[in-house]
């Protein structure tokens, strides 16, 4: 996907998220791009993502319907993905990495440290970290030398905000993301050096902890609090980290 497609992804799903965009409602291509300023393409790619992350519904007329989400089937799902990257992690300590496994989460880590290093983030730089971060996990679970874990987590992708690639980023809230995405890469570090150290429960638990930037770190690092009636979306920030 393109970054303007990404773009277009990532600002709907926040939408779907705050509530902008409600539970029920019927949105169709053309209406959407001009809202968003860019071309259909893009939006029509993005719907199909969104109804593949569970979060659209497609109308057998044309168009989608925004679907309900809850926060069970969210947390049931993070949870989820929380022990099969777990796990993940755990077999990548016991199994030890190769020299370019190890190279490659590496190169995440350092390009993550220069775009937080500056203490602050733009845009950009959080799409930047969309790469790295599914790079990060993508490497992890290549590593536990299981091919059954990628199985499962394709399948459980297609719950709401259960893949590692669904981030959902508050452009208004930019330093808010900063502390967000800044604690979660230090998270990856933390990985890295378990699993280096070949510290396989270590690296699980830290790992399953990581899922919980999908689920409950967006509240913790918003500093103005949020509505408890808006509590049941609007706390969900990230994924996979």
């Amino acid at each position: 996907m393109s970054k303007a497609g990404q773009r277009v992804l990532s600002t709907l799903r926040q939408m779907i998220i705050s509530g902008e965009l409600a539970a029920g409602e019927r949105i169709a291509e053309i209406p959407t791009a001009e809202r968003l300023g860019v071309s259909r393409t893009p939006v029509r790619i993005a719907f199909r993502a969104l109804e593949q992350e569970g979060l659209l519904i497609k109308l057998e007329r044309r168009g989608y319907r925004v679907r309900q989400v809850t926060r069970e089937e969210i947390s049931g799902a993070v949870e989820v993905r929380g022990a099969l990257e777990g796990l993940a992690a755990r077999q990548a300590a016991e199994n030890g990495l190769t020299e370019a496994q190890r190279q490659g989460l590496v190169e995440c880590l350092a390009w993550g440290d220069e775009l937080f290093d500056k203490g602050y983030v733009t845009e950009e730089d959080l799409e930047a970290y969309h790469d790295l971060n599914r790079r990060f996990h993508s490497i992890v679970i290549e590593a536990s030398r299981n091919p059954a874990i990628s199985s499962a987590m394709q399948r459980n992708e297609h719950m709401p905000f259960a893949s590692v690639s669904s981030l959902a980023i508050d452009r208004t809230q930019l330093k808010q993301e900063y502390r967000r995405f800044n604690f979660a890469h230090m998270q990856h570090h933390a990985v890295f050096d378990a699993i280096t150290r070949r510290q396989g429960a270590r690296a699980e638990s830290i790992m399953r902890e990581h899922a919980n930037a999908t689920l409950r770190y967006a509240e913790i690092f918003n500093e103005k609090g949020m509505p408890d009636d808006c509590e049941s979306l609007r706390v969900i920030g990230v994924e996979d980290l």
